[in-house]
Parts: C-alpha cells; sequence; structure tokens
C-alpha cells in the first residue's frame, strides 16, 4: 500500500456534514467549535489530585532540600546555625542583661526550645509564600496541582527541623533536663505548626502571584509576628488580662506546648485548644482562596 493512501484526505466540501468548516491552509476537514475543553476545575479542594500526583510532590520536596544547601561549606549545619546564633544573643541580651524569667529553667535551653519549631515556621511561611513565583516556569509549561509547589516547600523545612531538634535532645542531657512522657505529644504539635505554616504559606504564595509587595512585606511581617509570640519571654510573664491577646496568635499555644512537652510541665489544654481552633480555619480559608485564584496564575505568574 502507498504511503499516501494513510495520509489524511484532503477535503474541501463541508456541505454534506454540517457543523464541519474546510481549513484556509490544505481544506482539512475541522470542527466550528472546539471538540475537548481543557479547563481547570471548579472552586473544590480536589485532594484526590494531590495523591495522585504525590511523587511530583516528593521530588519538589527533595529538590528543595537539595538546592537549599547546595554550593554552600557548612551544608546542613545552617539548619542548626540560624536557631543556635539566635539562642545565644537571646541569652546574653535578654537572660543575662534584662533578666527575662525562664520559669525556673536555664534561659537558653528555654529559648532553643521554642526557637526550633519558630525557625521551622518562620522559614516555611517564607518559603511557602514565594514558591510560586520561584517555580514560574514550571506553572506556565505543564499541568499538575499548583498547591504541592508551597506545601512542598513547607515539607522540606521538616528536615531541618529534624536537625534542629537533634541539637535540643543534646542540650537536654547537658542540662539534665529528663524526658518524659509529655514527649509523645511532640508529633501532634509538630503536625499543628506544619498545617498552620501551610495554610498561612499558601495564602501568601497566591497572593504573591498577584501582588510582588508580599516578597517584601513577608520578612516584616513575620518578624513583628515573632515578638507577639511567648519564644523570649514566658507566657507568665505577661499581665493575666491581656494574656487572651497573645492566646489568639495560634503560636503561642503551639510554643507554649513545645515547652510542656520538653520541660515535662502540665500541658494548657486551653492554649492548645484555643491554637487549633484558628489554625483549622486559616488552614480551610487558604485552601479555598488558593483554589480561586489559581485558575489565573499561568497567565500572570
Amino acid at each position: 500500500m502507498n504511503s499516501s493512501n494513510k495520509e489524511t484526505p484532503k477535503i474541501t466540501r463541508t456541505g454534506d456534514r454540517p457543523g464541519l468548516v474546510s481549513s484556509a491552509t490544505g481544506g482539512v476537514l475541522l470542527p466550528d467549535e472546539p471538540v475537548v475543553i481543557i479547563e481547570p476545575r471548579r472552586n473544590q479542594l480536589n485532594l484526590r489530585d494531590l495523591w495522585q500526583y504525590r511523587d511530583l510532590f516528593y521530588v519538589l520536596t527533595a529538590r528543595d532540600v537539595k538546592v537549599r544547601y547546595k554550593q554552600t561549606v557548612l551544608g546542613i549545619l545552617w539548619a542548626i546555625i540560624q536557631p543556635l546564633l539566635t539562642m545565644i544573643i537571646f541569652t546574653l541580651f535578654f537572660g543575662r542583661l534584662v533578666g527575662v524569667p525562664s520559669d525556673g529553667f536555664p534561659y537558653a535551653l528555654f529559648a532553643y526550645a521554642a526557637l526550633v519549631p519558630w525557625t521551622f515556621f518562620s522559614n516555611a511561611v517564607t518559603s511557602s509564600g514565594n514558591s510560586l513565583v520561584g517555580n514560574s516556569s514550571l506553572i506556565t509549561k505543564v499541568y499538575f496541582p499548583r498547591m504541592i509547589i508551597p506545601l512542598s516547600a513547607v515539607s522540606a523545612g521538616l528536615v531541618d527541623f529534624a536537625i534542629a531538634f537533634g541539637l535540643l535532645l543534646l542540650l537536654m542531657l547537658f542540662y539534665d533536663i529528663g524526658f518524659s512522657l509529655n514527649f509523645l505529644m511532640l508529633p501532634v504539635l509538630t503536625l499543628l505548626t506544619a498545617l498552620l505554616a501551610a495554610g498561612v504559606g499558601m495564602w501568601m504564595s497566591s497572593v504573591n502571584v498577584k501582588y510582588r509587595d508580599v516578597r517584601y512585606a513577608l520578612p516584616f511581617l513575620i518578624q513583628i509576628w515573632m515578638f507577639a509570640t511567648p519564644i523570649i519571654y514566658p507566657l507568665s510573664l505577661v499581665p493575666e488580662k491581656w494574656r487572651w491577646l497573645l492566646l489568639i496568635n495560634p503560636m503561642t499555644g503551639l510554643i507554649e506546648g513545645f515547652r510542656a512537652a520538653i520541660f515535662g510541665k502540665p500541658f494548657d489544654f486551653a492554649a492548645l485548644g484555643i491554637s487549633t481552633a484558628v489554625i483549622l480555619p486559616i488552614l480551610f480559608f487558604s485552601l479555598i482562596k488558593f483554589r480561586q485564584m489559581e485558575r489565573s496564575f499561568a497567565d500572570i505568574v
């Protein structure tokens, strides 16, 4: 059989087939309306797509971890250096000079126990908030759930968290702080912190696509948020009539929970309950807003 017989025949007449028009270039029969329309789904969470693209999530997480320490002299030690140096500064200025109380525990360990989750949260929010703009070439070339990008940025921060937490265990041994059953709450507290970082990071990343001011304002907002969180000082230092203002901040209950787990103190379940009650609406709101704005990411990123 001749290869010419396999070619698509050229048709110039469309009168016999209503709804079809001839092509201006070669007379090929074309429909006057699209046969298949590819468009983003309506504003639904579409969590099934996240599971289907889980391999891409793992790849992006591993890439973020590798890129973070690529061509660095100290490598993963930076995960320890940041909270460690901050702890030293806080200990010298606030622990020694100012004399901020630390609930009867060594101030260095008191500060570091809060800096480990806070450093994870702040870095995760910053990385997640800038993730969509930083992956603009990927967004405009291929389809996948865009939510994977900010979520993978938060997931990559868990590696730094685990490394910094290893130093925390060594400091506990150095200061002769025993381990208790309260340690069993650490995975729950870590999960809540990651969910909060994911919620704030997704929202910031979607807004950052349209308004690039977020890139510059986010570090400043994170810094203010830190001073509104009992990291340098204990929650007990705040007068009881004003304490509710700090409890609205979801990181307050989480930081107090981390300290209770590490030092074996009783948990303030009321504070943890308030934090959880604030985190879940933030996460749900961010998911909805992200899906609403996702339709235009490829056009304006």
